[in-house]
């Protein structure tokens, strides 16, 4: 699909007055004040060992101030020959095909092949994780903006380099973001919108350790289909050196929403705001067939046989339950890793938030075909009808953000309705990320929480480690 000249001109122009308005204004307390320097000119990307599929997802569409060009380094070897392929999929579609121009280098020193010739000024790193916080230190020290896939940290001692990384992006004025999809999420969104009517939630529970005020749960699958064909995942995806556990790796989105709903728009301090109380991790048992087909790899790697267990099954440590409090209020996250989905299934998710006056509640099971539902049940003992007043009153403010929203009773609960074209499914929410993160890059700001917020985010996925294997 040829692109306007002339509409393209006029974006670069915009996003080049935008930047320059917002070089000139006072810093408000929604944005950061650590990064000044807006990127102007064409962004150029630059991607680095791209391992995960979620890589090629940040390109699934275009972008209008991005350069189709994009850099590649890494190792030579399947991980980047998946990438690749799927990036010649999406730019040979039918429908809004993509128009990159892949620039790749393989070969074992690409980590300082891209550091010298620096072709771009936006690093994409979605791939291995154990050697990721490395790449992002790396990269922000060269003066690069990064774009990472979660988690940015496996372990304490990652944490102790990202919040070093962070020092340092802050000098050298350069944006480091994580990509959190699940704040695209509509029922997710719209579940944050309604516990912000006091009226209609009251206000956020404390909560107990046995009954948490905000519970999120997330279930996991190896085997998949990804841009509509079976997901080959690389085999150090089963290594929890490589990988992280699961209880540092999709914790990480459930934790950043925990602290998105609940705490909208405020600085989480780590230091005085987050106390982890318990955690434990399992294991998730593949059998040899498994591992075969969602690898293509007909015996386990050397770095794997350390996991294996009872002769032939592969032990991964790929689930994980986190409770702790932030500012004081009780949460709980857990994370379930699963090989396959049941028939018509896919990833689901659980979330409730407890308020005074109501509790918010996103189910995914059986009952509602799979797709995630957010109900509203008043408390015991509230005037339905009293109730049902606040709650017509309060969608009128939803609708005016989420127009099309509804509300439907269901017994004594309601059933919260958005139109379809705000269900765009997973994969289109990287694009949603990357385009937010767009906006930062022509303003060279990002709002001052979300720094602090992602170091709070990393401090409790990796103490909640430490803590679950203490107790092996």
């Amino acid at each position: 699909m040829k692109k306007n000249p002339l509409t393209a001109f006029c974006v670069l122009i915009s996003v080049f007055l935008l930047s320059c308005s917002g070089n000139k204004k006072e810093t408000t307390k929604n944005e950061s004040a650590t990064n000044s320097s807006a990127v102007t000119s064409k962004i150029k990307l630059i991607n680095l060992d791209p391992g995960h599929f979620h890589a090629a997802l940040v390109q699934k569409s275009m972008y209008p101030n991005v350069n189709p060009q994009v850099h590649v380094f890494a190792p030579a070897g399947p991980d980047v020959d998946e990438y690749l392929k799927k990036i010649n999929q999406y730019n040979g579609r039918v429908e809004s095909p993509t128009e990159w121009q892949e620039e790749v280098y393989t070969g074992p020193d690409y980590l300082q092949k891209m550091l010298a010739a620096k072709p771009g000024n936006v690093v994409i790193m979605a791939g291995n994780n154990q050697k990721k916080t490395e790449y992002i230190k790396t990269s922000v020290e060269a003066g690069l903006h990064v774009l990472a896939d979660k988690p940015m940290a496996i372990n304490t001692a990652n944490f102790n380099l990202l919040k070093e990384a962070f020092a340092t992006a802050k000098k050298n004025k350069v944006l480091l973001y994580d990509i959190m999809t699940e704040r695209y999420e509509i029922t997710t969104m719209l579940q944050r919108e309604f516990s912000q009517l006091a009226e209609v939630f009251g206000t956020l529970q404390k909560g107990t350790t046995a009954e948490p005020a905000i519970t999120k749960e997330s279930v996991h699958h190896y085997f998949k289909y990804v841009s509509g064909a079976p997901l080959i995942r690389p085999a150090w995806f089963f290594d929890v050196a490589q990988q992280g556990e699961g209880i540092v790796d999709v914790t990480t989105h459930l934790v950043d929403l925990v602290q998105w709903e609940a705490y909208p728009e405020q600085v989480i301090d780590y230091t005085k705001d987050i106390k982890v109380n318990t955690a434990r991790h399992w294991q998730t048992k593949l059998t040899p067939s498994q591992f075969k087909k969602v690898t293509n790899l007909t015996s386990y790697p050397d770095y794997l046989q350390k996991s294996v267990v009872n002769d032939s099954l592969l032990g991964v440590y790929a689930n994980g339950e986190i409770n702790y409090q932030i500012k004081g209020t009780h949460a709980k996250v857990s994370v379930i890793w699963n090989y396959e989905a049941p028939e018509g299934a896919g990833d689901t998710h659980f979330s409730i938030m407890r308020g005074t006056k109501a509790n918010l509640v996103i189910r995914q099971g059986k009952e509602q075909n799979y797709k995630p539902v957010l109900s509203i049940e008043p408390a015991p003992g509230a005037d339905l009808k009293t109730f049902e007043s606040a709650l017509q009153s309060g969608l009128t403010q939803v609708q005016k953000k989420f127009p099309g929203v509804t509300i439907e009773k269901n017994g004594s609960n309601w059933t919260v309705t958005a139109p379809e074209k705000y269900h765009n499914g997973h994969e289109a929410h990287f694009g949603q990320v990357t385009e937010k993160y767009l906006q930062f890059l022509s303003t060279g700001t990002m709002p001052e929480w979300e720094v602090p917020n992602m170091i709070a985010k990393y401090y409790t996925t990796t103490q909640a480690l430490e803590l679950a294997r203490k107790k092996k």
